[in-house]
C-alpha cells in the first residue's frame, strides 16, 4: 500500500483533500468507454458497488477489477481517508479506493484520467442505485446482516466477507432474506477456491483416511495488544463518521484501536480470531466432513483465556473449545502457530491442509486419484490448475460473477457461510460461559440453557433494525 499512499499524496494535499471530499459524489454514473472492458459488451457486464474501503478492500477490489465482465462503479466508506489500518502507514478510506479504481480503469483504457467510480459515505446510496447489480460487503461484522438484508431487498446480489454474521440469529435472518428475494450470495471464505483444499477435502469425503475421529482447527494468535484497563478515549479523526461506523452497535467512546482493523478484537463488532480464522479452518472441516447443512451437537470450553476486565479488547486471547458431531466425530478449535490449518485424524491415516498445502500420513494418500464415480466437490474456476494463494480470491470472485449470470448457487452460499459461522459463535458462547452447550442443528436452537440461548443474538441500537 505504500505505492498507493505516495500516488494519492502526490495528487492532492491531505488538507485540501478533506475539504474537497465533502463535496460528495456525482449524482449519476459516468459514461464508461468500451475500451476499458475490451470485448465485453455493457449488457454482459456486472456493475458492482464496494461497501467498505479498509484493509481487506486492498485485496478484494483488485480481485473484482481483474475481471473484464465486471465494472466497479462505486465505493462507500464512513471514513473519507486516514492512516492506521492494519499497519500505521496504510492510508485508506473511500477517496483513496475511489482513486485506486479510477486509476486502474484509466490505465487500462490508455487514457490520462477516468471518473467513472463514485464515492459515498452512506451505503444506502449504493442500494438506491438501479444501475448497480451487486454489492461487495467488506465492513466489520456487526454491519453484515443489515447490509445483506438491504441489498437483498434492493434486488442486488451479494459478495459478503467472512465471517458471514455477528450472531447466530443474524445469520438465520440473512439466510431467510437472501432466499426470499432470490439473491445470489457468496461468502468470502476463499479457501473453497483452492484446488489443493478441494482435493484434500475430496480425499477425506471419499474415505481415504478411513472414518474421521477428530478434526483439529487452528486459529491465529491475536496480532494486536489491547489497551489495558483505564484506557482513555481519543478524538474522532477528521472526515470519519464515527456514529455511522457504530451503527447498530452500542454507543461507545472512540479509540483508535476500536475501529479500522482492530474492531475484530471487540465482541460488540466481531468474534475475535474464533470467527476470523475459524471461518477458514472450520469451513474446511465442514466441507470435508460433508456437514455444510448441519453442525456439531455439543460444545465445551477447553481452557480459553480472555483479556482483563476493563480492557478495550474483549475477545478471547486464547481460543480453546471442543465440539462433538452426532456421529461422534470430535472437532477441536485452538489458538496455534502459524495460525491457519485443519487436521483430520482418521482410522486409516491423517490429512492436513494449511498454508503448506495438503500433507498426509501415510504420504501415499496424496497420490490417490478421485475416481469418476466418487464424490467430486464444486470448482470455482475450472480453468485453474495451479494452486497459489494469489489466485484464491480472484477465483472466488470469478465463481460469484459466474453464479450471478447463471443464477446457480455459489461455492459458499449464504446457508453454508451461516453454518460455519454458527460453529464459531457457539464456540465463543461455550468459552464465555465456561460450560457445556448442547445444540440442535436441525432446529438451530441451544437446548436447556436460557442464558446461552440469549447469547444467540444482540440488541441493535435504534434506529437500526432487521425487521
Amino acid at each position: 500500500m505504500k505505492a498507493q499512499r505516495k500516488t494519492f499524496g502526490a495528487a492532492v494535499s491531505r488538507r485540501n483533500f478533506l475539504k474537497t471530499a465533502a463535496l460528495g459524489a456525482a449524482a449519476a454514473p459516468a459514461i464508461v468507454p468500451a475500451s476499458v472492458f475490451g470485448a465485453k459488451a455493457p449488457s454482459n457486464r456486472i456493475t458492482v458497488g464496494i461497501i467498505g474501503c479498509g484493509n481487506q478492500s486492498t485485496i478484494d477490489i483488485p480481485a473484482f477489477l481483474g475481471h473484464d465482465d465486471c465494472q466497479v462503479a462505486a465505493v462507500c466508506d464512513v471514513n473519507t481517508a486516514s492512516y492506521g489500518y492494519k499497519t500505521p502507514d496504510q492510508f485508506l478510506g473511500r477517496k483513496p479506493q475511489q482513486e485506486l479504481v479510477n486509476t486502474f480503469y484509466a490505465k487500462k483504457a490508455g487514457k490520462g484520467s477516468y471518473k467513472g467510480c463514485d464515492a459515498y459515505e452512506d451505503f444506502r446510496q449504493i442500494m438506491d442505485r438501479k444501475d448497480i447489480d451487486a454489492v461487495v460487503i467488506i465492513v466489520p461484522d456487526h454491519w453484515h446482516a443489515l447490509m445483506v438484508a438491504a441489498a437483498a431487498k434492493a434486488g442486488k446480489d451479494i459478495y459478503c466477507e467472512k465471517p458471514l454474521s455477528l450472531t447466530i440469529n443474524q445469520g438465520k435472518a440473512m439466510v431467510k432474506v437472501v432466499n426470499e428475494h432470490k439473491r445470489i450470495l457468496q461468502t468470502g471464505s476463499m479457501y473453497r477456491s483452492s484446488p489443493a483444499n478441494r482435493f484434500g477435502c475430496e480425499l477425506v469425503r471419499n474415505g481415504r483416511i478411513g472414518q474421521v475421529q477428530r478434526v483439529i482447527c487452528n486459529v491465529a494468535p491475536n496480532n494486536a495488544v489491547s489497551p489495558p484497563p483505564g484506557w482513555k478515549p481519543d478524538p474522532v479523526p477528521e472526515g470519519f463518521n464515527y456514529d455511522m461506523w457504530l451503527g447498530p452497535a452500542p454507543q461507545a467512546p472512540y479509540h483508535r484501536d476500536r475501529c479500522f482493523y482492530r474492531f475484530r478484537f471487540i465482541l460488540d463488532y466481531s468474534g475475535g480470531q474464533t470467527t476470523n480464522f475459524g471461518a477458514h479452518s472450520i469451513d474446511v472441516a465442514q466441507w470435508a466432513l460433508g456437514t455444510d447443512d448441519t453442525g456439531p451437537v455439543e460444545f465445551e470450553d477447553m481452557g480459553s483465556e480472555w483479556p482483563p476486565k476493563g480492557s478495550l479488547f474483549t475477545t478471547a486471547t486464547k481460543v480453546a473449545f471442543r465440539a462433538r458431531y452426532a456421529n461422534g466425530t470430535e472437532l477441536i478449535c485452538q489458538t496455534a502457530e502459524p495460525g491457519f490449518g485443519t487436521r483430520f485424524e482418521g482410522t486409516e491415516g491423517t490429512l492436513s491442509y494449511s498454508y503448506k498445502g495438503v500433507q498426509t500420513e501415510p504420504e501415499s494418500i496424496k497420490t490417490s486419484q478421485i475416481k469418476p464415480d466418487e464424490i467430486h466437490l464444486p470448482v470455482s474456476n475450472p480453468n485453474r490448475t495451479e494452486d497459489a494463494s494469489k489466485n484464491y480470491i480472484p477465483d472466488h470472485v470469478r465463481n460469484f460473477l459466474d453464479c450471478v449470470k447463471s443464477r446457480k448457487p455459489t461455492i459458499e452460499p449464504v446457508e453454508v457461510g451461516h453454518r460455519t459461522a454458527t460453529i464459531c459463535h457457539l464456540g465463543n458462547i461455550a468459552m464465555l460461559l465456561k460450560r457445556k452447550i448442547r445444540w440442535d442443528p436441525v432446529k438451530e436452537e441451544i437446548i436447556g440453557d436460557e442464558e446461552a440461548a440469549g447469547m444467540m443474538d444482540r440488541a441493535m441500537r435504534p434506529p437500526w433494525t432487521l425487521a
